[in-house]
């Protein structure tokens, strides 16, 4: 399999042979080159309105209760900034911590669109049996290795900026180390599936990212993009004047002074996007994510829960290198926000929700 970046760029390629078959561990095994069933795909949802529990009797904690061997130096000797550790290739790129604590939330958002899915893990009506699927920004590999479970004849490759993922993975699994936005020197027209989530800050060049998409699926093969809108909603006023809508703003203001023009994911953006780069029949489907266990649906209360637990660490995950590095907030007042923030969360007092977008394209037959 040719590289996933230009020749010139380091790759580095995971053998998934484990020193034993009980290593779950996370540090990778790296060469120098490149879990859970669920249904196929997510039935069209039809979400229930967020009506405001007003029953308040039951905790947080109790109600979420009850409902070979060697690596390089370049790759490994990672960033350590106010606390937390941060990859080291095309080092500042991605602003989000890969730490344990970091790894943790990532699974426990895997959950999450999982539980907002319904067991899918994914929403494109793709092929019953691919043989090629490549997930973008794959994290801890979690995704990867779920749906490598699911189609266990095809080859799933995971790719990313930290070596994060697992020894041990499933046989048609492996992990890449490296910068989707360089050159992709994979084959073209390969991939029958292409997926990419929660990495809107993370590419530059949106266009460029899109066409390699293009350029490397296979005809009639698919493409989806699942991103959170940086917005957060309220539908009764709550979210005004609270300290969640302070750290949303101060995020917001931070980004913005990467350098560089970050997207805002929105449907209509994507989408716009998806079929500017050539995909047709291109879907968007909104998904209702609500932060805090205050709806009074069960399942969306459920949810909810999860993201107040996701929050506890994603809130500094978010904002610590953006708002200390381009807003000049210390730690010690980014931390003080984000525990401000995450108790309007665990309060149930203000009822904001973000919406997830799941978009899909086809790329064209060809003719």
């Amino acid at each position: 399999m040719s590289p996933s970046v230009s020749p010139e760029a380091e790759r580095t390629t995971y053998d998934p042979s484990p020193a034993s078959p009980t290593d779950y561990s996370r540090t990778p095994t790296v060469k120098h080159a490149g879990n859970m069933a669920a249904p196929a795909a997510a039935a069209v949802i039809d979400q229930p309105s967020l009506e405001v529990d007003l029953e308040t009797s039951l905790e947080y904690s109790t109600s979420l209760e009850s409902s070979t061997q060697s690596i390089t130096s370049s790759i490994v000797d990672y960033v350590y900034e106010n606390g937390r550790r941060y990859h080291r290739l095309q080092e500042g790129k991605y602003l989000l911590p890969n730490d344990e604590k970091e790894q943790d939330r990532l699974d426990m958002y895997h959950h999450l669109q999982l539980l907002t899915l319904r067991g899918a893990l994914f929403v494109a009506p793709i092929a019953n049996k691919p043989q090629h699927i490549l997930d973008c920004g794959t994290g801890t590999g979690i995704w990867a290795l779920d749906v490598g479970e699911m189609f266990p004849s095809a080859e799933v490759i995971g790719v990313d900026l930290s070596p994060i993922q697992p020894n041990w993975v499933v046989p048609n699994v492996r992990f890449e180390v490296d910068d989707l936005e360089r050159d992709w020197t994979f084959q073209e027209d390969r991939f029958d599936f292409v997926h990419s989530r929660n990495i809107a800050q993370s590419i530059r060049d949106w266009p460029k990212y899109l066409r390699q998409m293009y350029r490397h699926t296979k005809p009639g093969g698919f493409i989806e993009l699942a991103e959170v809108e940086t917005a957060l909603h309220s539908d009764d006023g709550t979210f005004a004047g609270s300290a969640l809508e302070r750290y949303f703003a101060n995020f917001v203001e931070a980004i913005s002074g990467v350098g560089v023009d970050l997207i805002q994911p929105t449907g209509s953006l994507l989408k716009s996007m998806v079929e500017a780069a050539g995909f047709v029949d291109v879907v968007t489907k909104p998904f209702k994510m609500p932060w805090g266990g205050w709806p009074k649906n069960a399942e969306m209360k459920r949810a909810g829960f999860i993201v107040a637990l996701n929050s506890a660490t994603g809130l500094e995950a978010y904002a610590m290198a953006p708002m200390t590095r381009y807003l000049g907030m210390t730690s010690e007042e980014v931390l003080e926000l984000c525990k401000a923030a995450h108790k309007d969360v665990e309060g149930r007092k203000v009822h904001a929700y973000q919406v997830m977008w799941h978009v899909y394209g086809r790329k064209p037959e060809a003719e």
